[in-house]
């Protein structure tokens, strides 16, 4: 096996936006303008349930009737890293909330708050 190392030209992201309290209230407009996003990490270990991680492409969000862009599915007492390589383009801001039911009805938050991290340009 052969073990290649590339020099990158620029950092893969350079806004990193980490939450320690996802919950039902939108954590909206997190930086401050549209980006990239290629990197996400959803902690919900504290958590006995099922829980969605929503991505809103919108700097304003009314959780459970704004139509999320992105929804993960959480399992209860678990957590999850998705990179995405070729990036996804937010075009107009970056929100975000994590709740118990999927879609965009779903607007009550998990018992225990859910850790992202998301790292975007």
């Amino acid at each position: 096996m052969a073990v290649t190392v590339t020099n990158q030209a620029t950092p893969l992201g350079n806004k990193m936006v980490h939450d320690t309290s996802a919950n039902g209230t939108a954590a909206t407009n997190t930086t401050g303008a549209a980006g990239v996003l290629f990197f996400l990490q959803v902690d919900n270990t504290a958590n006995s349930q099922d829980s969605y991680f929503k991505m809103f492409n919108n700097a304003t969000v009314t959780v459970g009737t704004t139509v999320p862009d992105f929804v993960f599915m959480l399992p209860a007492s678990a957590s999850r890293a998705i990179s995405f390589p070729l990036g996804i383009a937010f075009s107009a801001a970056f929100s975000h909330c994590c709740t118990t039911a999927g879609g965009t009805a779903g607007n009550t938050g998990p018992a225990n708050p859910v850790v992202v991290t998301y790292v975007t340009t």
